[in-house]
């Protein structure tokens, strides 16, 4: 499989060799990431990157909330609700070019963050 220019083949072998755990951290971490670009971009005015960040985290989100199992865990649906208020606010604050709204998905998505590196046994790392 020929790689896209630019791609970091660790990066791919990381992705390739993680744990599904850890592959969920992997998605908050850059989630995160992503919000903190839009959160920037949006206090300098720059609407093409925060658009950017918003869009990709909503992407990021949307696989989140595809790949759980409401059926194996009671408290899932609610964090579906979660997934979809999140959502929500990614589009409003894309919308309105809002960095507040980002700043309250980050609040919301933290603690599931360090959730999931808690049961991955992972510290924060760097998306």
């Amino acid at each position: 499989m020929a790689q896209r220019p630019g791609a970091n083949p660790y990066l791919s072998d990381a992705v390739l060799t993680a744990s599904p755990q850890r592959l969920v951290v992997m998605l908050y971490d850059r989630l995160l990431l992503d919000f903190d670009r839009a959160y920037a971009a949006l206090l300098r005015g720059d609407h093409d990157h925060s658009h950017q960040a918003l869009v990709h985290a909503q992407d990021i989100v949307h696989e989140l909330q595809a790949t759980l199992d409401v059926s194996v865990w009671a408290a899932g649906e609610a964090l579906v609700q979660i997934y979809q208020y999140v959502t929500r606010l990614l589009v409003e604050a894309n919308l309105r070019k809002h960095a507040p709204l980002v700043a309250e998905c980050r609040e919301l998505m933290e603690p599931l963050a360090q959730t999931w590196r808690d049961i991955a046994g992972v510290g924060v790392s760097a998306a």
